[in-house]
């Protein structure tokens, strides 16, 4: 069901950051940094797999996206909801319920056998979809899937995120060359705008990386 009613983008930013600090999907290794997707190294990282978890915040986070989107992309802007494999699976077919629209997910690679394929489920040649991810952090490893997508005849010029970084000022312009427009609850900034009291000690370096992560990786080079 579609909610009728919904907060500010501002209150909804705030309340994810809330909830991710909640179920403890923050976490923050500035000694022995996390290696993103991307193949970058940071001291920072967002488990957005945790939220399936949590029924109510998952389903107050997925309202949020849906709406988000909406509100962004249009009421009537897409037939088919997309998720990228496998962490966008689940939040695809979340969305894709509130929305009363088919489902489909896209694979990394073909899986080698049967039909080879990398679009799982009916996506029609001229089919509008939304590619659904959990999180994007410099939004390259999202032109794969939607390339995907578009091999098929279908067009693909949305993707919405839970999270997005917001710190790599190249990432809109990656997205929007290859024609698509990013879709966000939340960023870092959020993120360390309600970061409990404990962690103080570790936010220095935190938002060191965050103001510069290009410097921050070289100077650990």
């Amino acid at each position: 069901m579609i909610p009728s009613t919904y907060p500010t983008a501002e209150e909804m930013a705030r309340l994810t950051a809330r909830m991710l600090w909640e179920i403890e999907a923050v976490n923050f290794m500035t000694d022995t940094p996390f290696k993103l997707a991307s193949g970058q190294l940071s001291p920072v990282y967002i488990d957005c797999r945790k939220l399936i978890s949590y029924p109510r915040i998952r389903a107050t986070l997925m309202d949020f996206l849906t709406v988000t989107v909406m509100r962004q992309a249009g009421f009537e802007a897409f037939d088919n909801i997309a998720g990228g494999e496998t962490a966008g699976i689940p939040f695809a077919a979340l969305v894709a319920e509130r929305m009363g629209l088919p489902m489909t997910y896209v694979r990394k690679k073909p899986k080698g056998y049967g039909r080879n394929a990398r679009i799982e489920g009916v996506m029609g040649e001229d089919d509008r979809v939304l590619l659904v991810e959990d999180l994007t952090t410099d939004g390259g490893s999202k032109l794969s899937f939607v390339d995907a997508i578009r091999e098929t005849g279908a067009s693909c010029a949305h993707t919405a995120v839970i999270f997005y970084y917001g710190i790599f000022p190249e990432t809109v312009k990656t997205l929007g060359d290859h024609g698509v427009a990013l879709h966000h609850l939340c960023t870092w900034w959020e993120v360390l705008d309600e970061a409990p009291a404990r962690h103080e000690a570790v936010l220095g370096d935190v938002r060191a990386f965050l103001e510069d992560p290009h410097g921050w990786r070289a100077a650990r080079a």
